[in-house]
């Protein structure tokens, strides 16, 4: 499945092509019928779905599919709660069974406290999961080494963490995310820690190609309200990086020239 396109800056995901470069998750919302009212005031094109908590497969209780339809908009199965590699390469090798998924999120976190992905079970279970012909996007630490690892291994997607899952506190390590977004020829996503829009707008003004959030969105007062928002702040900060913002300078300088005043 494709989306259509409407213009020349598109986000390209593996075999994938989307508009939007905002992708929303499927927890957390009071209900589905929430979601899907987020999901279109984003216009976002690609949801996240734990596979291990979200149902899509009970026709006997409220079913995601029902709202959020799979035709429309890109499921990208992920491996939440996942926190070893054999769990993880499971998890998705299920739901490619149950749902013919290919295009799948792998995350393997190592301590519940803080939800920090266990790099080295992320490096095997990847190279697993390639090998078994998925196309992989990949939650990570904001290490630009094994960000670079991962994608000579040949994820096709790169998205590190902002700051913790669940935070809201923003991106803490600018220059990290940065050195990854250069050194990187495939999408580098953020992928946790985004609290507001300004936190996705410093996230696409750094370089990246998208964003990743559910908590900010779900947790949020109004969530329609801040998905809409989120949907400008990504729009915004991707023309900002695109027009290059002018040097920063240790003293004023006059917007109207001085010369030449009568």
């Amino acid at each position: 499945m494709k989306s259509s396109i409407k213009s020349n800056d598109t986000l390209k995901v593996g075999s994938y092509e989307f508009n939007s470069r905002l992708i929303i998750g499927t927890g957390k919302y009071t209900n589905y019928k929430q979601n899907s009212d987020a999901l279109n005031a984003s216009g976002a094109e690609m949801v996240t779905v734990a596979v291990r908590r979200v149902n899509v497969s009970d026709p006997n209780k409220p079913m995601l599919v029902d709202y959020i339809n799979p035709k429309k908009t890109v499921y990208l199965p992920n491996t939440a709660g996942c926190f070893t590699g054999e769990d993880a390469v499971r998890t998705l090798r299920l739901a490619k069974e149950a749902g013919g998924w290919n295009l799948v999120k792998l995350e393997v976190l190592s301590d519940p406290k803080h939800l920090y992905p266990d790099m080295e079970e992320t490096l095997r279970s990847a190279e697993l999961l390639i090998k078994d012909g998925f196309e992989v996007m990949v939650y990570c630490s904001d290490d630009p080494v094994f960000a670079k690892k991962l994608e000579d291994m040949g994820c096709v997607a790169i998205m590190p963490l902002g700051a913790p899952i669940g935070s809201g506190l923003g991106i803490q390590n600018k220059v990290n995310i940065r050195l990854i977004v250069e050194q990187s020829n495939v999408p580098v996503i953020v992928d946790a820690g985004v609290g507001t829009a300004s936190d996705a707008a410093i996230a696409m003004e750094l370089g990246c190609d998208g964003v990743l959030m559910n908590t900010a969105i779900a947790n949020a007062k109004d969530p329609i309200k801040m998905a809409l928002a989120m949907k400008h702040a990504v729009i915004a900060g991707r023309q900002a990086y695109l027009a290059g913002r002018m040097p920063t300078k240790k003293y004023a300088d006059p917007s109207s020239p001085l010369a030449g005043l009568i």
